[in-house]
Formats: structure tokens, C-alpha cells, sequence
């Protein structure tokens, strides 16, 4: 059976109109016949979208109990029995009900696939797998619904459902998306502009490197060569020298001229045509390029203008920048140098660019035809000089006056090395022999014939042999040589930036892998490594297309120790590229090594910040546990003192101390085991719904009443916390600012309800906080300032923010205006009863609460992947 077909409504954020694309799309198809069903589509009491609905066949949910609520789900099984040709299935993110077939409602949609039916989907940018740290440093909140990025990469069509911030924030003030209740709150958190641009940044890049994997793929898999300006690429060609600086910059700013343009600067290493490079001259234009955004490439070519001209339309750029040649202008007899070759083989799919720098024609460029290996032309320049050559000599010398057996000998051999210089060892050969054979008929007495009368014309011709023999041989020689020069020296060139940029940790696996792709122009390189000689190989780090997985599949493997190999596959190699691969490959494994290195420094890391935390806590409660200890021990030694006389005044004064010292005893050590619960992640909460109005004044107990005063409706929704921990934050939260408000200035305690959130703000009129460090007073063991008033050890705000973290709230620290601290803290909304809807809305921490949520999209938490 072959496997459905997946289409994704992509968007930036909810309200974009993914669902009513979708929909759309839906009815399009029904009116051409196709057979369509909505399997899940969630309108969220939108008109729009619910009118949308009309027409459309759904399929009954599941419904599912859970913690006393009713909820619905997709009924995989019922979609399935119904097998229609396309299923409609909103919210690819959507975590499911406890209960359900899957966890995820994207692993629904795979066994949908799988049975051959095809779905169309939607899914916001901010639930992709890995944009949860970029999300989170964008709004502030972390995605707790995502959905793995391989999941949409497989999809066989992303669709982008744009909308600018503007027009969605006046389709959300208009009421489109939200209630009018919830519009203010969402306008302030999560639709602010910055937000929804920076997401529909996101979303524009990601879905323009899909399309770009899409458009390599497809030249790969049609073996497309000419170059397509989709998108502006400019290839900068560099030799090593300072005019690469000016090159670079030149290429950046046309670059910006348009819109995702991209700079790749590339080095061809061989022997002839660019002057030498100077290795630090190009580590600091490697430095350049990758500052302004660019990437450097490190190419072995022996013909540089083919090799620079290949690797232009392998990246598919449309522009290459060049500089004007070094050479004088006599250095222009040997060939016409690479800008001008370039231009001219380019063709008109490509831009060339030359560019004048001040090293142009000062005389230190070599010319592009005389290359390290013998070219084509040469060689048949080297035949017919040494073939035809002779031919021509002899008809000119039998048609003039004779000028003697040794000078035709001279110009006889004067072609021979004229051959060997042009053509190599075996044109100098050939025609050395006929020369000899054109010398002993026609120029050798007697004439005519293969005879020779003088023994002294034997030996001259002898002679002419071994000379030119000799000749070619040592041309040939020299010519091996400089090609075995120049490539060693190509070769020392790459090891020596390869080491370079390994040694100093600039190079990560995969970009090293890439790196030897580039080079030997393979299709694909992939680091295999397995753990013994019986079991299966397993890939490291792998760049290119369809990378091997044993080194069997390769068309090159180069074994590393007993259980390693970088496998290429693209075409066979030949053996003296070995080495510099095999280099590459020992290279690959100390990167991969070191990354696993830096992996175990991590965790050693982790675990000196737990030691850190434990001297520090010992060096804290060594103060601060036998501060009350003394007073207590004071007090009871009193009352134990037969020699003194107490009155009831004094007793009742002694015996309060000891409940004040005990107090502060239990107010430590309980935020002492709170923090170590929470360093070791033993903290599970118990979620239940709660009242703010009851909780609340529970956590009040331990301060002053005149310290404190309280503003929590009665009519505020219920929350869902832990009871236990909710009021263990509260009170360490007003401690603290009891501790520092001014003396007759009462702390603030207020909720109210933002939404699917409610917010419990604890205000105080003290010192503040700066900037700089409203984050530093959430960790262990930091007090301000070291405030001398402190009682604790710096533990209070720390546990305060670890528990409402774990019941799925946040707490931060804001300004108050007028001078002061505000502690802010966010609470999840408890879902109404058999409103599947506020259900959806709920953002959970534990493993099953977070089955059984919604998470949240901001300040105020928005539906998972509504349009």
C-alpha cells in the first residue's frame, strides 16, 4: 500500500488563517470529487472558521475522562474505518488526552499516512522541535507542545500562511481571534510587534531553506547544471593575496542588495594561475567572510578557472567576484589569466565581477596556461611539433643548398626539444626516431637508402639519439616533479588549515565532513564508527545526500583505528588523494572526540556547580543554623538556671524566643530540602484546582498582619497548582519583601486574571533591583547586596521560582513604579469543566499533565496551532 501524502499549513502564529486555508483547500477539493474529511479541525469559537465547517463531512471524536473533565480527541480508528482518499487533521502539535492511541497527535497523523491516506495539516513556526530555545528567548515562554522538525521536513508540501504583525494585531483587535475579554492581554504579551516579527522571521527562513533543499534535490536528482538566480549567491575567488580583504567586502555589499543573498568565498589550492597563498593572510580572510555573514571554502583544482567555474555552479551562485590580474603586462603572451577565462567560459547564467585593487600589475601572478600538469593542448602541439615537425624540416632542407650533416642534426634536435618541452617524454621520443630515420634517408650518404657508408655518420647519429632521448627524459622529469611539487604543496595547504582550524575548535563535525566533500567533490560523506568487529555500524555525523550507512555502501572508505571509517560516496578516488583523506579522516575523529569531550565537561560541570552550591551551603548554614541555635540554647539555659528567680514576664519572653529561634530553624531547613529537592528534580507536584482567595492568606501566617495587605477577589478563576507549594513561593516571596519595604509601609499582595492566566503580583516600596540583577536574586545562596537584614541564607526567591516552575508558572522580578520591587507571579488557568476548549489552553508540567494540556503561545497562552 503506498503511504499518504502529507501538505502542512505552515505560520507564524495563531491567527495567521492556517485552519481556514486548510478549509478552503478542503472545499476545493470536494467540489473536483475527491473524497475529504475533517478528522479534527478545533474553531475555537471562531465564526469564520465555523462556517468554513459547512459542507464538510467530520468524523465523530473520541471522547475521553480525565480528572473529572469530559474531552474530545481524533478517533483514529473511526478515521481509519471510513479510509477516505484525504483527512483533514488540525493542530500537528496537539498533545493528547491520557488515554489515546498515541501521545502526540502527530504520530496519529503517521499511522494515518501509513494506512494510505493523505492529511493535510497545520502547525505553528514557535512548535518546531528546534526553535524552542530561539521561541523562548523571543516571548519568554518555552513551547511544551512541539512536534520534531523531521516530521515537517517530510511533509511533501509546506505551505507559508503569511500575514504582516500589523494586519494580525488589527484582526485580533477586531475580534477574529480571541474574545474581546482576552484581546488586551494578548495585544500586550504575545502580539506585541517585535514578537510577531522576529516569529515571522522565523518562519520565512525556515520554510526558504525547505525550499531550498527542495530545488537542490531536484537539480541533483535531474542532474541540472545550469545555474538558476533563485537567490542571489556570490562566489568570491581568492589566491591568498591582501586584495582578498577588498574582494570580500566588495561581495558583502552586493550581497545586500538583495534579499537573502549569500557570500562564499573559496580558495582553490594548486600550483599555477593564483600566486601562492600566505596561510595567515587567509585565516584572516576566513575571518572576514564569516563575520560578514559569509562561508569559506577550501578547493583543490588544478585548473583554475574549471575548478572555480565547477564550484560556482555547484552552488548554484549567480555572481563571481574577482580580482583584477597581478601580472605585468608582458605575462599576458603565456595565456590570458584566470579573470579574463573565467569571464569568458561563464557563460549567461553567471555574473563575472572584476574588481581593481592596488596590487593589480605589480608582476606577482603566474599566467593560467602553464599548469603543473601537461594540458591537451600541449600534448597535441608536442605530437604535431614532433611529427610533422620533421616532415616540414626535411622538404625545406631538400629544397635548398645542403648545409651540412651536423647542422641538419642541430635542427633535428632542435624540434626534439621543442617537443619535449611541449608535449612531454613520448612526442620528444617519437620524434627523436623519425627524425633519425628522416636523417639516415635523405641527409646520410647514401642518400636514399637505410645504409650508412661513414662509420663516423653512426656515431653522429648515435649521439643525436642519446641527446634527445636525454632531452626528454629530463623534461619529462621536471614536469613530474613540478606536478608531485604542486600537489604537495596543494596538500600541505589544506592539512595546514585543517589543523589550524581543528586545534583552535572553530571546525564542528558536520562542517569538517562538508569540508571533505567540497574537496574531493563528493556527493556524500558520513563518519561511521561501531563498537566492536561484530556490530553494526552506526553513523557519527553525515553531510550530503543519501550518506552511507556501512562502509560496504561506500564507493571510497577510510578506515580510522579498528572500529572507525569516513565512507564517501560520489566516484572512486584515486590513491594518491588517499592521503590527504586519510588525514581528513584521523581529523574528523579528534573533532568527534573532542566533541564528546566537551559533552562529559559539561556534565563534570554540571556536577562542580553542585559542589559549589553545597560548600556554599555549608559555609551559609554554618552561620545562619546556629545563629537561632544560640538564642535558643541561651533561652532554655535560662529557664534551667536554679539560681535565678524568672517571673512569668521573663519566662513567657524566654520561652518565645525559643518559639521565634525554632520558627526560623524550621523556615531554614524546610527551604534548605526544598532547594535540594529541586537540584535533584525530585519535585513532583500534586495538580489540583485551587482558589487564590484561600490559598493565598495561608501563606500569610508567618508575617506581621499590618505588613500586609491583600487584594484577591473572591471571583478570580480557580487555579491549577499544588496547594503545598503555591504556598510555600507566596510566603517566600512576601517574606522577602516584608524584609525590605520601609518600616510602616505595607507589602501589596494582589491577583488578578490575564486570560488563561492568572497573575499574583507581591509589590514592595523598597530599594529595588537593577536590571542587571533581577535574574541573579533567583539563584541559590544571593542575597542583594548581602543585605545585613537577611535572616536566610538567599534560598527563599530561589525555591520560590523552582516551585512555580514545576506546577507550570513563572516568576520574575519587575520595577514598581515609584521606586520598589515587583515579584510577578503567573499561574495556569484551571480548565472549565467539559469545555474542551479551556482545556486546551492549559500548559502542564508533568509528564501527564503536559498529555493532557495545551501549551501555551505567550504572556497569555494561545491555542497550540490554531489559524
Amino acid at each position: 500500500m503506498a503511504r499518504g501524502k502529507l501538505r502542512i499549513y505552515l505560520g507564524a502564529a495563531p491567527g495567521v488563517g492556517k485552519t481556514y486555508a486548510m478549509l478552503s483547500e478542503a472545499h476545493r477539493r470536494v467540489e473536483r470529487g475527491t473524497d475529504c474529511v475533517v478528522a479534527f479541525v478545533e474553531p475555537h469559537g471562531r465564526p469564520r472558521t465555523e462556517v468554513m465547517l459547512h459542507g464538510l463531512e467530520q468524523v465523530p471524536r473520541r471522547e475521553l475522562e480525565y480528572r473529572g473533565g469530559v474531552f474530545t480527541e481524533m478517533d483514529v480508528d473511526a478515521v481509519l474505518a471510513r479510509r477516505p482518499r484525504v483527512a483533514l487533521v488540525d493542530e500537528l502539535a496537539h498533545t493528547n488526552i491520557p488515554g489515546s492511541r498515541h501521545a502526540k497527535r502527530w504520530q496519529d497523523v503517521e499511522e494515518l499516512l501509513a494506512a494510505g491516506v493523505d492529511v493535510v495539516s497545520t502547525v505553528n513556526i514557535q512548535h518546531l522541535e528546534s526553535l524552542g530555545d530561539v521561541v523562548e528567548s523571543i516571548t519568554g515562554i518555552r513551547q511544551r507542545e512541539t512536534v520534531p522538525d523531521e516530521v515537517v521536513r517530510r511533509a511533501d508540501q509546506v505551505e507559508l500562511v503569511d500575514m504582516s504583525p500589523q494586519a494580525l494585531r488589527r484582526r485580533m483587535a477586531h475580534g477574529n481571534i480571541y474574545q474581546p475579554d482576552k484581546v488586551d492581554a494578548a495585544l500586550s504579551n504575545y502580539f506585541r510587534p517585535g514578537n510577531l516579527t522576529a516569529l515571522r522571521e522565523l518562519a520565512l527562513l525556515w520554510v526558504a531553506d525547505r525550499v531550498d533543499e527542495y530545488l537542490k534535490q531536484y537539480r541533483s536528482d535531474h542532474r541540472v547544471s545550469r545555474i538558476w538566480g533563485s537567490r542571489e549567491r556570490i562566489v568570491v575567488g581568492l589566491t591568498g593575496g591582501p586584495e582578498g580583504r577588498t574582494l570580500i567586502r566588495r561581495a558583502a555589499r552586493l550581497a545586500e542588495k538583495g534579499a537573502g543573498g549569500e557570500v562564499l568565498a573559496v580558495y582553490i589550492a594548486r600550483s599555477d594561475g593564483l600566486t601562492a597563498a600566505s596561510p595567515k593572510e587567509l585565516a584572516v580572510q576566513r575571518t572576514l567572510v564569516e563575520d560578514l555573514g559569509g562561508t569559506f571554502h577550501h578547493v583543490v583544482g588544478d585548473d583554475i578557472p574549471a575548478a572555480l567555474l565547477d564550484f560556482a555552479r555547484g552552488v548554484n551562485a549567480t555572481q563571481i567576484v574577482l580580482g583584477v590580474s597581478r601580472r605585468k603586462s608582458w605575462q599576458y603572451v603565456f595565456g590570458p589569466g584566470v579573470g579574463a577565462t573565467v569571464a569568458r567560459e561563464s557563460g549567461p547564467d553567471l555574473d563575472v565581477h572584476l574588481i581593481t585593487h592596488d596590487e593589480a600589475g605589480k608582476g606577482r601572478g603566474l599566467p593560467v596556461a602553464r599548469g603543473a600538469r601537461l594540458g591537451r593542448m600541449r600534448i597535441i602541439w608536442g605530437w604535431l611539433v614532433g611529427v610533422l615537425g620533421p616532415v616540414l624540416l626535411t622538404v625545406l632542407l631538400t629544397s635548398v643548398a645542403t648545409v651540412g650533416l651536423a647542422n641538419d642534426m642541430l635542427l633535428y634536435l632542435t624540434l626534439t626539444v621543442a617537443a619535449a618541452l611541449l608535449g612531454g617524454l613520448y612526442p620528444a621520443l617519437a620524434s627523436a626516431a623519425f627524425g633519425t630515420f628522416l636523417l639516415n634517408y635523405f641527409f646520410t650518404p647514401p642518400l636514399h637508402r637505410l645504409t650508412i657508408a661513414d662509420p663516423k655518420n653512426i656515431v653522429a647519429l648515435v649521439i643525436f639519439i642519446g641527446v634527445a632521448v636525454s632531452v626528454a627524459s629530463v623534461v619529462d622529469l621536471a614536469a613530474r616533479r613540478t606536478h608531485q611539487a604542486a600537489r604537495l604543496r596543494a596538500e600541505s595547504e589544506i592539512l595546514s588549515f585543517l589543523a589550524g582550524n581543528v586545534l583552535r575548535g572553530e571546525t564542528s563535525l558536520e562542517a569538517l565532513l562538508e569540508r571533505v566533500r567540497e574537496t574531493f567533490g563528493m556527493e556524500s560523506v558520513a563518519l561511521l564508527e561501531r563498537e566492536s568487529d561484530v556490530a553494526p555500524w552506526t553513523c557519527a555525523g553525515s553531510v550530503g545526500l543519501r550518506p552511507c550507512q556501512s562502509p560496504e555502501e561506500a564507493d571510497v572508505d577510510m578506515p580510522v583505528g579498528d572500529h572507525m571509517a569516513l565512507a564517501l560516496t560520489g566516484r572512486v578516488l584515486p590513491a594518491e588523494d588517499r592521503r590527504v583523506l586519510a588525514a581528513f579522516a584521523a581529523q574528523a575523529v579528534v573533532v568527534l572526540d573532542r566533541r564528546r569531550l566537551q559533552e562529559e565537561a559539561d556534565q563534570a560541570r554540571t556536577l562542580a556547580e553542585g559542589n559549589r552550591i553545597r560548600t556554599a551551603l555549608l559555609a551559609a548554614v554554618s552561620h545562619d543554623l546556629r545563629t537561632p541555635l544560640a538564642g535558643i540554647k541561651a533561652s532554655v539555659t535560662s529557664l534551667r538556671s536554679d539560681d535565678v528567680e524568672w517571673s512569668e514576664e521573663d519566662q513567657a519572653a524566654l520561652l518565645e524566643a525559643i518559639e521565634e529561634g525554632a520558627d526560623r530553624l524550621d523556615h531554614l531547613v524546610g527551604n534548605l530540602l526544598d532547594m535540594s529537592r529541586l537540584q535533584t528534580g525530585t519535585v513532583t507536584p500534586l495538580i489540583r484546582e485551587a482558589d487564590l482567595d484561600e490559598v493565598v492568606p495561608m501563606a500569610l501566617g508567618g508575617v506581621p498582619g499590618d505588613s500586609v495587605e491583600l487584594d484577591v477577589p473572591e471571583t478570580l478563576p480557580m487555579v491549577h497548582v499544588d496547594k503545598g507549594l503555591l504556598e510555600r513561593a507566596v510566603a517566600n516571596v512576601v517574606e522577602n519583601a516584608v524584609k525590605y519595604s520601609p518600616p510602616g509601609t505595607p507589602v501589596l499582595v494582589a491577583a488578578s486574571a490575564l486570560a488563561d492566566r492568572v497573575e499574583v503580583r507581591v509589590v514592595d516600596r523598597g530599594p529595588g533591583v537593577p536590571d542587571d540583577a533581577k535574574e541573579r536574586i533567583f539563584e541559590p545562596f544571593q542575597r542583594y547586596g548581602d543585605a545585613p537584614r537577611g535572616a536566610g541564607v538567599g534560598l527563599g526567591l530561589a525555591v520560590a521560582r523552582g516551585f512555580a516552575e514545576a506546577m507550570g508558572g513563572t516568576l520574575d522580578a519587575e520595577d514598581t513604579p515609584g521606586g520598589g520591587l515587583t515579584m510577578v507571579l503567573s499561574l495556569r488557568r484551571a480548565p472549565v469543566r467539559g469545555d474542551n476548549r479551556a482545556a486546551k489552553v492549559v500548559a502542564q508540567p508533568t509528564p501527564a499533565e503536559e498529555q493532557a494540556g495545551r501549551s501555551g503561545a505567550g504572556g497569555v497562552n494561545m491555542p497550540s496551532a490554531s489559524a
